[in-house]
């Protein structure tokens, strides 16, 4: 059964910014670089093609481990996204979030992060969430931490907890789920990313390197999307 419409809520885990550079000889940073454009590039298109929600797996929290370097670089190129793209994601009608252990960025990161989300807050066209800092484990236990203050106060018992309130304790529990979750440069893994927002989510994985990623790569995702027969585990055959 196709789907007429796309998704609501796309996600993504754009890999491949440094086997980009390394395979023309250029420096990691470079393909950072040109990951940064392919975002934008990405977000134009989902407003254009009519998604409401979409999701970017930027910074894991495993990507601490990276060279001190490359980490440097990264959070250099966050910074500079916040600064410099603001003003046309406002004018473009996008909402900015950012989803993640904040306490563990810079201040000034922070910073920009919260004028950015209040900046956009009131934006309607698309919802642009940026995952930094983030793991889909480590948001499954701050939710149960959040449970478990509760029941510890008395608000709740243990026979109260259900899947909605786990929900809730999410870093984005009004988001809805994706559809559809596409990983890049042909790696075919979730690698801790909305582990439990995904559960039903169409997996597509793309041998394109993330710089290279464009309207066409989406729209190819999106028509893969379209051919799938989402049952939701209704029936089996």
């Amino acid at each position: 059964m196709e789907s007429a419409l796309p998704p609501r809520h796309v996600a993504i885990i754009m890999d491949g910014n440094r086997r980009w550079a390394k395979a023309r000889g250029l420096p990691r940073l470079e393909g950072h670089r040109r990951g940064a454009e392919a975002v934008r590039a990405t977000v134009r298109a989902a407003a254009e093609i009519g998604i409401e929600y979409l999701t970017l797996f930027a910074f894991s929290s495993e990507n601490w481990r990276r060279p001190a370097e490359e980490v440097d670089d990264l959070m250099g190129l966050l910074r500079h996204y916040l600064r410099r793209e603001l003003a046309e994601l406002h004018r473009n009608d996008v909402r900015v979030r950012v989803v993640g252990d904040r306490e563990g960025l810079a201040r000034d990161i922070q910073a920009l992060i919260q004028q950015a989300e209040e900046t956009t807050r009131g934006n309607t066209r698309l919802d642009l969430i940026i995952a930094v800092n983030y793991g889909g484990q480590a948001e499954i236990v701050h939710a149960a931490r959040r449970l478990a203050g509760q029941a510890s106060r008395g608000e709740i018992s243990a026979e109260d907890i259900d899947e909605d309130m786990i929900r809730a304790g999410l870093y984005a529990p009004d988001v809805p789920d994706p559809e559809l979750l596409i990983r890049t440069s042909g790696e075919q893994r979730l690698s801790n990313f909305l582990l439990w927002q995904a559960a039903y989510a169409e997996l597509v994985f793309d041998d394109v390197l993330w710089p290279d990623f464009d309207r066409e790569a989406l729209e190819r995702a999106l028509a893969t999307y379209g051919c799938r027969d989402r049952r939701f585990g209704g029936h089996i055959g």
